[in-house]
């Protein structure tokens, strides 16, 4: 990787904690704001309740019924305008369409004061950060990628512990306040995350490689099946745990992934002329009835054991 910070997997020190002027707000339990009643939203804002950071959940969203969802499944406390919810709250997390962020986050960031701190969980950071960098309150945000998500959307999609083990990315550290910096890195800590640090950039890169890449290989395979396999019994019936598992994601919700493959563009569609010249390999070596050539490529392939056991 190109990240100039070292990966941290300890619990932030009792030191530096007391070291926070949010650190009381921490213990005591802070108001917070989810923008967003979603998956990663819900699924933050109960993590948040079970650990003792949050005394009071406002929930943000264009939609009613969304609101009253989360309501009754118990991950918000109360519905709110934005502005309203805002100027309540100790706490603001962002956690929506990657299109609509920064129309919502420069609203956010023109509302807070320097007691406040906001933090989003989208999976792209380049252009956030870019739109955000001149804001007089930039201090008071961090940009954070929690790397956790399934194939559900919806407030009914929050799951408690969906945290445990995940990596969080913190992007521009060194742009924010240290006591925010501090309190964010306690909670996602606190979840059981761990941390890394690294510019927007190298976040963007990174994730397309690593996250975005996949969700086009599992929508471009399922509308293949669904091409040329005009049987839903054939599909269901035929279709083993390895097709289940590849095709999983792309039963994610395009509201959400169409903004984040266009606002990343430049990288998936690198990741993707690689993966689409890689697929041509495989294609060649069947072609020409090399069999050689095509257990090269397996066995290739087969060196991803390396990282994951």
């Amino acid at each position: 990787m190109e990240d100039k910070e070292q990966i941290s997997k300890t619990n932030i020190s009792s030191a530096s904690i007391q070291a926070s002027p949010l650190a009381d707000l921490n213990k005591k339990g802070m108001v917070v704001t989810i923008v967003g009643v979603g998956l990663i939203s819900g699924s933050f804002a109960l993590a948040l309740k079970d650990k003792g950071f949050a005394k009071k959940i406002i929930g943000v969203s264009r939609t009613e019924a969304s609101l009253q969802k989360a309501k009754a499944l118990g991950i918000i406390d109360e519905a709110l305008p934005l502005e309203e919810a805002v100027k309540q709250s100790d706490f603001i997390y962002v956690a929506i369409p990657v299109d609509a962020t920064v129309v919502v986050m420069q609203q956010i960031m023109d509302l807070i004061t320097d007691q406040q701190m906001v933090a989003d969980a989208g999976s792209t950071k380049f252009v956030l950060c870019d739109a955000l960098k001149d804001h007089p309150m930039r201090n008071r945000f961090i940009a954070t990628h929690p790397m956790w998500g399934t194939e559900y959307s919806g407030p009914e999609a929050a799951v408690r512990g969906a945290f445990e083990g995940r990596v969080c990315v913190i992007c521009e550290k060194e742009k924010t306040d240290a006591d925010v910096v501090i309190s964010v890195e306690n909670i996602y800590r606190s979840f059981g995350m761990n941390i890394v640090y690294m510019d927007a950039h190298s976040h963007d890169i990174h994730a397309a490689y690593i996250s975005h890449i996949s969700h086009i290989t599992s929508f471009a395979l399922a509308n293949t099946v669904l091409e040329k396999e005009k049987e839903d019994e054939a599909i269901f019936a035929l279709a083993g745990g390895g097709f289940e598992s590849t095709v999983r994601l792309a039963k994610s919700n395009s509201a959400m992934w169409a903004p984040i493959f266009m606002q990343n563009r430049e990288n998936v569609l690198d990741v993707l002329n690689e993966h689409i010249t890689q697929l041509r390999k495989f294609k060649a070596s069947l072609e020409k009835e090399n069999l050689e050539y095509l257990t090269e490529l397996m066995e290739n392939a087969n060196k991803i054991k390396r990282i994951f056991q």
